[in-house]
């Protein structure tokens, strides 16, 4: 689940990315969050492929996979926001 859910969330940040790329605006911090949901997607990626190598499904769909993909995605989007506060300050 933690594959999913970080996953959506890299897809969801790609698409605002390129929004404001097209509109011309800053996006540092949405180029960040994209960056940082891509890497945590690859490396529930490569723990998928050890667990298929292990005899295990590539998915995980239990409850504490849930509950540590609602983590990340919390810690995430707060690190997303306080960069975020932090460019606006920064350039004011």
């Amino acid at each position: 689940m933690c594959l999913i859910i970080t996953a959506c969330t890299a897809a969801a940040f790609t698409v605002a990315f390129f929004m404001k790329k097209k509109n011309g605006r800053d996006n540092k911090s949405v180029f960040m969050a994209m960056l940082m949901f891509w890497a945590a997607s690859l490396m529930w990626s490569m723990d998928g492929l050890a667990s298929v190598l292990e005899g295990e499904g590539f998915f995980d769909i239990s409850l504490e996979d849930t509950i540590l993909g609602v983590i990340i995605l919390a810690s995430g989007l707060a690190v997303f926001m306080l960069h975020s506060l932090w460019q606006k300050r920064k350039a004011a």
